[in-house]
């Protein structure tokens, strides 16, 4: 499963779309803030234990109620979730938004492309590593 954590709806259907066109077949689900990301992430709220695991979290940064990079913080400094690859997925173009993501623990930061062939190849190359050739750490499994 993907956690996508995206406001703006016209990039959650641009994201959903190539997705399905690079025919990543994973189960997409959506917060629309960082308020409803970490309630699924930890099961709060409308979520009470309900809490997920993704595969890999696709963060934006410029979120309503909780920013992306607040998020990211309490990903890492909760037990559960801190080896949860979160891959920062923004358009922000400020570099202290790139030295604040990386110093904050993401495992890769990219910007969005404005051309949708671009962002398609972007998401090709985002599922392939992370949900075909990286190797997630044991969740729920007691290590070897």
């Amino acid at each position: 499963m993907i956690l996508l954590v995206e406001d703006n709806p016209d990039d959650e259907a641009l994201t959903r779309r190539a997705l399905a066109k690079n025919n990543i077949q994973h189960e997409v689900r959506v917060a629309r803030d960082g308020a409803e990301a970490l309630d699924l992430l930890f099961g709060n709220g409308a979520y009470a234990g309900q809490a997920i695991v993704p595969e890999v979290v696709l963060l934006d940064l410029k979120l309503p109620k909780v920013d992306g990079l607040e998020v990211l913080r309490r990903i890492r400094a909760n037990e559960r979730t801190r080896l949860l690859p979160v891959v920062i997925l923004t358009s922000s173009r400020e570099e202290r938004d790139l030295v604040s993501g990386y110093g904050l623990g993401a495992n890769s930061y990219i910007r969005k492309p404005v051309d949708f062939a671009q962002f398609v190849e972007a998401v090709r190359q985002l599922g392939l590593y992370w949900l075909v050739l990286n190797e997630p750490p044991p969740f729920g499994r007691p290590a070897a």
